[in-house]
Protein backbone atom coordinates (compact mmCIF):
# COMPACT_ATOMS: atom_id res chain seq x y z
CA UNK A 1 0.00 0.00 0.00
CA UNK A 2 3.06 1.97 0.60
CA UNK A 3 4.43 1.49 -2.69
CA UNK A 4 0.98 2.48 -4.55
CA UNK A 5 0.85 6.17 -1.99
CA UNK A 6 4.00 6.85 -3.20
CA UNK A 7 3.51 6.33 -6.38
CA UNK A 8 0.36 7.73 -6.88
CA UNK A 9 2.05 11.09 -4.87
CA UNK A 10 5.03 10.93 -7.51
CA UNK A 11 2.29 10.99 -10.51
CA UNK A 12 0.28 14.06 -9.29
CA UNK A 13 3.19 15.58 -8.68
CA UNK A 14 4.60 15.04 -11.98
CA UNK A 15 1.11 15.97 -13.65
CA UNK A 16 1.13 19.29 -11.61
CA UNK A 17 4.22 20.36 -12.80
CA UNK A 18 3.66 19.55 -16.47
CA UNK A 19 0.31 21.64 -15.58
CA UNK A 20 2.83 24.46 -14.36
CA UNK A 21 5.28 24.34 -16.84
CA UNK A 22 2.76 24.56 -19.73
CA UNK A 23 0.68 27.22 -17.90
CA UNK A 24 4.56 29.25 -17.76
CA UNK A 25 5.12 28.47 -21.45
CA UNK A 26 1.44 29.91 -22.20
CA UNK A 27 1.70 32.94 -20.29
CA UNK A 28 5.56 33.66 -21.77
CA UNK A 29 4.14 33.80 -25.23
CA UNK A 30 2.73 37.29 -27.45
CA UNK A 31 -0.42 37.29 -29.31
CA UNK A 32 -0.56 39.63 -32.30
CA UNK A 33 -3.26 40.99 -34.58
CA UNK A 34 -2.28 42.04 -38.25
CA UNK A 35 -3.06 45.04 -39.17
CA UNK A 36 -4.52 47.03 -42.42
CA UNK A 37 -0.68 47.84 -43.57
CA UNK A 38 0.36 44.88 -42.82
CA UNK A 39 2.71 45.62 -39.04
CA UNK A 40 1.67 43.48 -36.16
CA UNK A 41 0.02 45.01 -32.81
CA UNK A 42 0.19 43.02 -29.79
CA UNK A 43 -3.05 42.33 -27.90
CA UNK A 44 -3.48 40.62 -24.44
CA UNK A 45 -5.49 37.20 -23.69
CA UNK A 46 -5.91 35.60 -20.34
CA UNK A 47 -3.62 33.24 -20.13
CA UNK A 48 -6.39 30.68 -18.65
CA UNK A 49 -7.90 31.47 -22.21
CA UNK A 50 -4.12 30.33 -23.57
CA UNK A 51 -4.22 27.59 -22.50
CA UNK A 52 -7.46 26.19 -23.62
CA UNK A 53 -7.94 27.68 -27.02
CA UNK A 54 -5.83 24.35 -28.43
CA UNK A 55 -8.22 22.56 -26.77
CA UNK A 56 -11.35 24.63 -28.76
CA UNK A 57 -11.43 22.25 -32.14
CA UNK A 58 -12.60 19.84 -30.09
CA UNK A 59 -15.67 21.46 -29.50
CA UNK A 60 -16.44 22.88 -33.34
CA UNK A 61 -18.98 20.23 -33.77
CA UNK A 62 -20.70 21.27 -31.19
CA UNK A 63 -20.23 25.25 -31.53
CA UNK A 64 -21.35 24.57 -35.60
CA UNK A 65 -24.60 23.06 -34.98
CA UNK A 66 -27.43 25.36 -36.19
CA UNK A 67 -28.71 26.50 -32.68
CA UNK A 68 -25.52 28.00 -31.61
CA UNK A 69 -25.00 30.25 -35.72
CA UNK A 70 -26.77 33.32 -34.47
CA UNK A 71 -24.21 33.10 -31.40
CA UNK A 72 -21.27 32.38 -33.36
CA UNK A 73 -21.92 35.14 -35.22
CA UNK A 74 -22.72 37.44 -32.32
CA UNK A 75 -19.43 36.81 -30.59
CA UNK A 76 -17.32 37.06 -34.39
CA UNK A 77 -18.65 40.70 -34.07
CA UNK A 78 -18.17 41.36 -30.70
CA UNK A 79 -14.40 40.12 -31.13
CA UNK A 80 -14.10 42.62 -33.95
CA UNK A 81 -15.23 45.50 -31.30
CA UNK A 82 -12.97 44.46 -29.14
CA UNK A 83 -10.13 44.24 -31.94
CA UNK A 84 -9.45 40.55 -31.73
CA UNK A 85 -10.02 40.05 -35.33
CA UNK A 86 -8.21 37.08 -36.72
CA UNK A 87 -6.96 36.38 -33.21
CA UNK A 88 -9.64 34.23 -31.54
CA UNK A 89 -12.64 33.42 -34.13
CA UNK A 90 -16.59 32.87 -33.03
CA UNK A 91 -16.27 29.35 -32.81
CA UNK A 92 -13.50 29.41 -30.63
CA UNK A 93 -15.12 31.57 -28.23
CA UNK A 94 -18.08 29.44 -28.02
CA UNK A 95 -15.78 26.85 -27.27
CA UNK A 96 -13.72 28.78 -24.37
CA UNK A 97 -17.37 29.09 -23.21
CA UNK A 98 -18.49 25.29 -23.29
CA UNK A 99 -15.00 24.68 -21.38
CA UNK A 100 -15.57 27.17 -18.63
CA UNK A 101 -18.62 28.78 -17.05
CA UNK A 102 -20.27 30.36 -19.39
CA UNK A 103 -20.43 33.76 -18.36
CA UNK A 104 -16.56 34.29 -17.55
CA UNK A 105 -15.54 34.58 -21.51
CA UNK A 106 -18.35 36.98 -22.39
CA UNK A 107 -17.24 39.46 -18.99
CA UNK A 108 -13.99 39.32 -20.57
CA UNK A 109 -15.34 40.15 -24.00
CA UNK A 110 -17.76 42.99 -22.53
CA UNK A 111 -14.86 44.68 -20.92
CA UNK A 112 -12.48 44.19 -23.69
CA UNK A 113 -14.84 46.43 -26.03
CA UNK A 114 -15.54 48.79 -23.53
CA UNK A 115 -11.97 49.38 -22.47
CA UNK A 116 -11.36 49.83 -26.90
CA UNK A 117 -15.18 51.88 -27.46
CA UNK A 118 -13.88 54.48 -24.50
CA UNK A 119 -10.46 54.79 -26.25
CA UNK A 120 -12.15 55.78 -29.50
CA UNK A 121 -14.21 58.08 -27.80
CA UNK A 122 -11.56 60.16 -25.82
CA UNK A 123 -9.35 60.29 -29.38
CA UNK A 124 -12.09 60.62 -31.70
CA UNK A 125 -13.06 64.71 -30.97
CA UNK A 126 -8.85 65.66 -31.32
CA UNK A 127 -8.57 63.63 -34.61
CA UNK A 128 -11.54 65.77 -35.70
CA UNK A 129 -9.66 68.79 -35.23
CA UNK A 130 -6.56 67.89 -37.23
CA UNK A 131 -8.54 65.92 -39.97
CA UNK A 132 -10.41 69.59 -40.22
CA UNK A 133 -7.78 71.72 -40.32
CA UNK A 134 -6.15 69.64 -42.67
CA UNK A 135 -8.91 69.39 -45.25
CA UNK A 136 -9.97 73.35 -44.92
CA UNK A 137 -6.36 73.76 -45.36
CA UNK A 138 -6.46 72.44 -48.68
CA UNK A 139 -6.07 68.63 -48.74
CA UNK A 140 -8.04 65.79 -49.83
CA UNK A 141 -10.08 63.96 -47.68
CA UNK A 142 -7.84 60.78 -48.27
CA UNK A 143 -4.63 62.31 -47.87
CA UNK A 144 -5.76 63.82 -44.76
CA UNK A 145 -6.51 61.03 -43.09
CA UNK A 146 -3.19 59.14 -43.99
CA UNK A 147 -1.58 61.82 -42.66
CA UNK A 148 -3.58 61.83 -39.72
CA UNK A 149 -2.52 58.28 -39.61
CA UNK A 150 1.44 58.87 -40.04
CA UNK A 151 1.38 61.46 -36.86
CA UNK A 152 -0.16 59.61 -34.47
CA UNK A 153 0.23 57.28 -32.21
CA UNK A 154 -1.54 53.69 -32.61
CA UNK A 155 -4.70 53.43 -31.03
CA UNK A 156 -7.89 51.88 -31.60
CA UNK A 157 -8.91 54.72 -33.46
CA UNK A 158 -6.30 55.37 -35.74
CA UNK A 159 -6.34 50.98 -36.11
CA UNK A 160 -9.72 51.47 -37.33
CA UNK A 161 -8.72 54.46 -40.05
CA UNK A 162 -5.78 52.96 -40.93
CA UNK A 163 -7.86 50.05 -42.33
CA UNK A 164 -10.80 52.42 -43.42
CA UNK A 165 -8.15 54.31 -45.48
CA UNK A 166 -6.57 50.64 -47.15
CA UNK A 167 -10.37 49.58 -47.81
CA UNK A 168 -10.24 53.58 -50.25
CA UNK A 169 -7.13 52.29 -51.40
CA UNK A 170 -7.89 49.12 -52.88
CA UNK A 171 -10.96 50.13 -54.81
CA UNK A 172 -13.81 50.49 -52.08
CA UNK A 173 -15.79 54.20 -52.06
CA UNK A 174 -15.14 56.02 -49.50
CA UNK A 175 -18.88 55.74 -48.26
CA UNK A 176 -18.38 52.05 -48.57
CA UNK A 177 -15.95 51.98 -46.34
CA UNK A 178 -17.34 54.52 -43.75
CA UNK A 179 -20.23 52.59 -43.41
CA UNK A 180 -17.96 49.15 -43.02
CA UNK A 181 -16.33 51.37 -40.18
CA UNK A 182 -19.12 52.26 -38.80
CA UNK A 183 -20.47 48.45 -38.66
CA UNK A 184 -17.43 47.12 -37.61
CA UNK A 185 -16.43 49.02 -34.61
CA UNK A 186 -19.81 49.46 -33.64
CA UNK A 187 -19.08 53.06 -31.47
CA UNK A 188 -22.00 55.29 -31.19
CA UNK A 189 -20.29 58.84 -32.06
CA UNK A 190 -17.73 57.13 -34.54
CA UNK A 191 -21.31 55.68 -35.89
CA UNK A 192 -22.65 59.08 -36.23
CA UNK A 193 -19.65 60.56 -37.23
CA UNK A 194 -19.49 58.06 -40.38
CA UNK A 195 -23.13 58.16 -41.31
CA UNK A 196 -22.88 62.23 -41.38
CA UNK A 197 -19.46 62.04 -43.37
CA UNK A 198 -21.81 59.82 -45.78
CA UNK A 199 -24.44 61.93 -45.82
CA UNK A 200 -22.57 65.13 -46.96
CA UNK A 201 -20.70 62.84 -49.75
CA UNK A 202 -24.09 62.11 -51.10
CA UNK A 203 -25.46 65.29 -50.79
CA UNK A 204 -22.19 67.10 -52.04
CA UNK A 205 -21.74 69.29 -48.84
CA UNK A 206 -18.19 70.65 -47.54
CA UNK A 207 -16.67 67.65 -45.57
CA UNK A 208 -14.45 70.45 -43.90
CA UNK A 209 -17.76 71.91 -42.70
CA UNK A 210 -19.36 68.62 -41.44
CA UNK A 211 -15.78 68.15 -39.35
CA UNK A 212 -16.27 70.69 -37.60
CA UNK A 213 -19.59 70.43 -36.98
CA UNK A 214 -18.98 66.69 -36.03
CA UNK A 215 -16.18 67.68 -33.71
CA UNK A 216 -18.43 70.64 -31.64
CA UNK A 217 -20.82 67.93 -31.59
CA UNK A 218 -18.72 65.37 -29.25
CA UNK A 219 -17.17 67.86 -27.48
CA UNK A 220 -20.33 69.13 -25.99
CA UNK A 221 -21.96 65.69 -25.83
CA UNK A 222 -18.55 64.73 -23.66
CA UNK A 223 -19.21 68.12 -22.06
CA UNK A 224 -22.90 66.33 -20.68
CA UNK A 225 -21.54 63.05 -20.05
CA UNK A 226 -18.95 64.77 -17.48
CA UNK A 227 -21.91 66.82 -16.14
CA UNK A 228 -24.26 63.80 -15.25
CA UNK A 229 -21.06 61.64 -13.82
CA UNK A 230 -20.59 64.55 -11.77
CA UNK A 231 -24.03 64.45 -10.55
CA UNK A 232 -24.03 61.03 -9.90
CA UNK A 233 -20.79 61.05 -8.22
CA UNK A 234 -22.01 62.19 -4.55
CA UNK A 235 -24.73 58.97 -4.55
CA UNK A 236 -22.08 56.80 -5.61
CA UNK A 237 -19.95 58.13 -2.64
CA UNK A 238 -22.88 57.31 -0.25
CA UNK A 239 -22.52 53.44 -0.38
CA UNK A 240 -18.46 53.54 0.80
CA UNK A 241 -19.75 56.66 2.99
CA UNK A 242 -22.27 54.37 4.94
CA UNK A 243 -20.17 51.27 5.06
CA UNK A 244 -16.83 52.79 6.17
CA UNK A 245 -16.78 56.43 7.68
CA UNK A 246 -19.96 56.05 9.74
CA UNK A 247 -18.90 52.63 11.45
CA UNK A 248 -15.73 54.67 11.91
CA UNK A 249 -17.06 57.42 13.33
CA UNK A 250 -19.46 55.01 15.56
CA UNK A 251 -16.68 53.35 17.26
CA UNK A 252 -14.13 56.37 17.83
CA UNK A 253 -17.23 58.34 19.56
CA UNK A 254 -18.92 55.50 21.37
CA UNK A 255 -15.72 53.16 22.33
CA UNK A 256 -14.72 54.51 25.17
CA UNK A 257 -18.41 54.61 26.37
CA UNK A 258 -18.89 50.65 26.00
CA UNK A 259 -15.28 50.07 27.22
CA UNK A 260 -16.13 51.80 30.66
CA UNK A 261 -19.45 50.07 30.85
CA UNK A 262 -17.27 46.59 29.99
CA UNK A 263 -15.38 47.55 32.95
CA UNK A 264 -18.15 48.24 35.13
CA UNK A 265 -20.03 44.90 34.50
Amino acid sequence: MDWVSTSMTAMWAAAAAGLAWYAAAVAGEVTYVTLADGRRQERSIPVLFKMLLPFAPNFFPVVRRPSFAAAVDAAEAKLVQGGYEGLVSGEEFMALKLMLLWFIPDIWLRTAVKRRHLSIQKALPFVLDLLTLSVEAGMDFISALQRNCKLRRLDPLNEELLRMTKEIQVGSSRKEALRNMAARVGQQDLKAVSFALVQADELGVSIGAILRIQSEQLRSRRFDRAEKLAAEAPVKMLGPLMLCIFPAVFIILLGPVISEAMKGM
